[in-house]
């Protein structure tokens, strides 16, 4: 089951859903549309390994605004700080976004319950667009779950920026 966006508002002031900053603006009939964050990451090299930790740079998105290229992937962050212990958050692309061909999450819009935190974002340009710092990227839905809820402690638990992929150390956790 989904939540509304009277609901989401009404979970956020009972504090069962966390978005912080929060402004009721930005509810949808069933979700929260979300900025994008003020910095933007990219892997530095060509071929990236999962069973090592892999160059990143991080870099401030400029205010006028930063051309992303289709031959990569682009790390990035929510301006928000979002989170549940009660429900199951999913990130996607406002459909706005997704008309000019940015991907703003691939893969992994599955958020656990439990996590809280700056999201990173997947950015993937089919062709060259420009993105600025705050731009209303995409949205957050949230899930009722059924069963024992058991809340998420992972390595990216109270994430803030972009952060790269910590694959490696489930590499060497084997």
């Amino acid at each position: 089951m989904i939540l509304t966006g009277p609901e989401i508002a009404a979970q956020v002031k009972t504090g069962a859903i966390q978005i912080a900053p929060y402004d009721e603006q930005h509810l949808q009939p069933n979700s929260y549309d979300f900025h994008l964050g003020e910095r933007i990451g990219w892997y530095t090299s060509e071929v990236l390994d999962c069973a090592r930790e892999n160059p990143f740079e991080e870099h401030a998105v400029p205010g006028e605004g930063m051309v992303l290229e289709p031959d990569r992937i682009y790390l990035a962050s929510t301006r928000e700080k979002i989170g549940s212990d009660s429900y199951v958050p999913i990130i996607r692309a406002r459909s706005s976004i997704a008309r000019l061909g940015l991907f703003v999450h691939c893969t992994a819009d599955l958020i656990d319950i439990g996590s809280f935190g700056q999201l990173t974002l997947q950015l993937h340009a089919v062709q060259r667009v420009r993105i600025y710092p705050g731009l209303l990227v995409g949205q957050v839905t949230f899930w009722v779950p059924q069963g024992e809820i058991v809340l998420y402690e992972g390595k990216y638990q109270g994430s803030e920026g972009p952060r790269p992929s910590l694959v490696h150390r489930d590499f060497e956790a084997r």
